[in-house]
């Protein structure tokens, strides 16, 4: 149950972030709920709550000291992680470095760290 809670937090904050920094109408996968989200998204968004949350706890809360674009860079760069270990020959727009990726994705990376480092811990 810890898993599909993680993962939810994370999904949760993905699309809260898409429906306020995406320009126009955004895709339907980009919001698509929780229970139709692919079995690989679901874990890999667990992974990366857990990665936001044992971060957080290593530095004793410290992360709160981070810029906005360096907590955002933390979690694009556990996404592309997880990208590769579900994906053999990821499309490159999947793992693209920070300069690369869209405003709207760096300010939603962000709002993903604010929102689990806010968040009751999950299990």
């Amino acid at each position: 149950m810890a898993e599909i809670e993680a993962g939810k937090v994370f999904r949760e904050a993905w699309i809260a972030g898409v429906k306020r920094h995406y320009p126009g109408e955004p895709k339907a996968s980009y919001i698509t709920p929780w229970e139709d989200t692919p079995d690989w998204e679901r874990q890999a968004a667990a992974a990366v709550y857990h990665q936001i949350r044992a971060f957080v706890e290593a530095t004793g809360g410290a992360t709160g000291k981070l810029s906005r674009e360096q907590r955002g860079r933390f979690v694009a760069l556990c996404w592309i992680g997880q990208i590769h270990r579900h994906f053999a020959d990821p499309k490159p727009g999947y793992v693209a470095d920070w300069e690369a990726m869209p405003e709207w994705q760096r300010q939603t990376d962000a709002d993903i760290f604010d929102h689990v480092e806010n968040s009751n811990p999950v299990a």
